[in-house]
C-alpha cells in the first residue's frame, strides 16, 4: 500500500487524505495528484486547439552527414565514403544511394545541411539538440533544460486523453535529456518499454496485475469520485509530487480499450507492416503513426547506435537501410492516410560526423556542420537549406542552430514562440531563446 508517512489531512466527512492514499491509490500504482494533474491539464484555459503532432527518429551517436544527406563525391576519397550520389524526385537534388527509398519522396522531405553547435561531446550535445540549450559538462551533467518532447507535452497535451501526450520508443535514451526538468514529471515522456517489432510485442503497463479485474477496476473508479473534493487541498500541498505521471492513466489505460487499440501493431496489414520493415526501426515508425493518430502529440523514436568512430561502412549498413525505409514508408502512409500536414517528421541525432575519415576507417565526432531532416505538418518537401563549405568542414551559408530547428517545430506545430516557463529557481525562461523559424520551411 501507498503511505506517504506523516501527511494526514482531514476532511469534512471525518476521512483523511492518508485514509485515500491508502485505500484507492494504490489501484495499479494510482496516483491521486497526478490524475487529477492530467485532468486539470486536459480542461487548461487558452491551450491551443493544433491538430499537428511530431515524429522523431533520434540518431544516437550522430548520422554521417557526408555519407546520406550531404555528400562530396568531387572529395579527395577520405573525405567522400564509400557512397555515390543518386538523383532523385527533385532535379537537383541529390542524396546517397544508401537512402534509395528517401530519394523517391524527395519531393516531402527537407534537408537542412548547414546545422552547427560548438560542442562534440556526446551527452552536452544531446542536451544541446534536445533542448536548444548549452547546459551540461562531463563535471556536472544533470538536464538543465526540458526536453522539446516535454514542452510540447506541456504546451499543446495529448488530443485525446487518455492517452499520453509524449511517447518514447522503446525507452526514453539521449542521455537523460528527454525529460521535463523544471517542468515538473507530469511532461517526462510515457516509455512503451519494449521493441514493436518482436514477435511477443505488447505494452508491460496495459498487463492487469495478478488479482485484479476489470470489475474491481470499475469499483475503485467509483471510490476515486467520491474524493474529488480533495483536489485543490492535494495539489496545492504538492503531496504525490514526483511520483510517475502515466500511473495517473493506471485505470484507463489497463481497463479501456482506446490506448490498447493503439499500440496493437497487430491490426495493421501485414502488407503495410513489410512496406516498414520487419525490424526495430520500422515497426517503431509504423507504431508511431499509430499512436499520433490516435492522439499523441510527439512520439521519439529513440533508433540504433550511429557512433561509427570504427569501419563506419559496416555500421551504416546494419543501420542505413532500415532507417531510409521507415522514414519512406512513414512519408507515404501519412500522405495516402491525408495526415501529412497534420504529423512533423524530423530525423535528428547530437551531432554529424567528421568530413575526413579516421585511421579506424571511421568518423569521429562533428558538431561544426551537419545536416537534419524534416518533412510533413504543412513544411514545404523538396527543398534543401543551407550549404557545407566544398569538403564538408563548416557551414558555407545560411547557419542554422539547435534553437532554430526547435523554433521551427514549435511554430509548425503552433506553439507560441513567446511562450516562456518559470525554471526551479522562478524565472522564466524562453523555450526558444534568440532562435528563429527557418523562414524557408514556413
Amino acid at each position: 500500500m501507498l503511505k506517504i508517512e506523516g501527511q494526514a489531512f482531514q476532511k469534512c466527512s471525518g476521512g483523511t487524505r492518508r485514509n485515500f492514499l491508502q485505500i484507492g491509490a494504490p489501484l495499479l500504482g494510482l496516483g491521486l495528484a497526478d490524475l487529477l494533474r492530467l485532468e486539470c491539464q486536459a480542461a487548461e484555459a487558452g491551450r491551443p486547439a493544433s491538430r499537428k503532432s511530431l515524429i522523431v527518429f533520434w540518431t544516437d551517436g550522430g548520422v554521417s552527414q557526408q555519407d546520406t544527406w550531404d555528400l562530396k563525391p568531387n572529395a579527395p576519397s577520405e573525405y567522400r565514403g564509400m557512397y555515390q550520389p543518386i538523383g532523385t524526385k527533385i532535379p537537383g537534388i541529390q542524396l546517397s544511394e544508401g537512402l534509395p527509398c528517401q530519394a523517391q519522396v524527395m519531393d516531402r522531405l527537407s534537408i537542412v545541411r548547414s546545422v552547427h553547435h560548438e560542442n562534440g561531446i556526446h551527452a552536452p550535445s544531446a542536451h544541446w539538440m534536445q533542448t536548444g540549450y548549452f547546459g551540461p559538462t562531463l563535471a556536472r551533467n544533470a538536464a538543465q533544460k526540458p526536453s522539446f518532447g516535454s514542452v510540447i507535452s506541456r504546451s499543446l497535451g495529448s488530443r485525446l486523453p487518455p492517452l499520453p501526450a509524449y511517447v518514447t520508443i522503446p525507452k526514453s535514451e539521449a542521455f537523460g535529456y528527454q525529460g521535463g526538468v523544471y517542468l515538473g514529471k507530469a511532461f517526462n515522456p510515457f516509455e512503451v518499454g519494449a521493441d514493436p517489432n518482436a514477435a511477443d510485442f505488447k505494452l508491460p503497463s496495459l498487463s492487469l496485475p495478478t488479482g485484479l479485474t476489470t470489475r474491481t477496476i470499475d469499483s475503485r473508479r467509483a471510490l476515486l469520485k467520491t474524493f474529488d473534493t480533495l483536489r485543490r487541498d492535494i495539489d496545492d500541498n504538492g503531496v504525490m509530487e514526483g511520483l510517475d505521471t502515466f500511473k495517473s492513466q493506471a485505470l484507463e489505460m489497463v481497463s479501456g480499450d482506446q490506448v490498447r487499440t493503439a499500440f496493437d501493431l497487430n491490426a495493421e496489414d501485414a502488407t503495410l507492416r513489410d512496406k516498414y520493415g520487419r525490424h526495430r526501426y520500422g515497426q517503431s515508425a509504423l507504431l508511431a503513426r499509430r499512436l499520433v493518430e490516435s492522439g499523441v502529440r510527439c512520439v521519439n523514436i529513440n533508433t540504433g547506435n550511429w557512433d561509427h568512430h570504427n569501419d563506419i561502412a559496416k555500421g551504416l549498413e546494419e543501420h542505413l537501410p532500415p532507417l531510409d525505409k521507415a522514414i519512406a514508408a512513414l512519408v507515404d502512409d501519412l500522405t495516402i492516410r491525408g495526415m501529412l500536414n497534420d504529423v512533423i517528421i524530423y530525423c535528428v541525432g547530437e551531432f554529424g560526423r567528421t568530413p575526413r575519415m579516421n585511421g579506424h576507417a571511421g568518423r569521429d565526432h562533428w558538431a561544426d556542420c551537419f545536416s537534419v531532416l524534416l518533412a510533413g505538418g504543412g513544411i514545404p518537401g523538396g527543398r534543401v537549406i543551407g550549404a557545407s563549405e566544398k569538403w564538408g568542414g563548416g557551414v558555407q551559408e545560411r547557419p542554422v542552430t539547435p534553437l532554430d530547428l526547435l523554433a521551427t517545430i514549435y511554430h509548425t506545430l503552433g506553439i507560441s514562440l513567446d511562450t516562456h516557463f518559470e525554471d526551479a529557481s522562478g524565472r522564466p525562461v524562453s523555450i526558444v531563446g534568440g532562435g528563429r523559424p527557418i523562414a524557408e520551411l514556413t
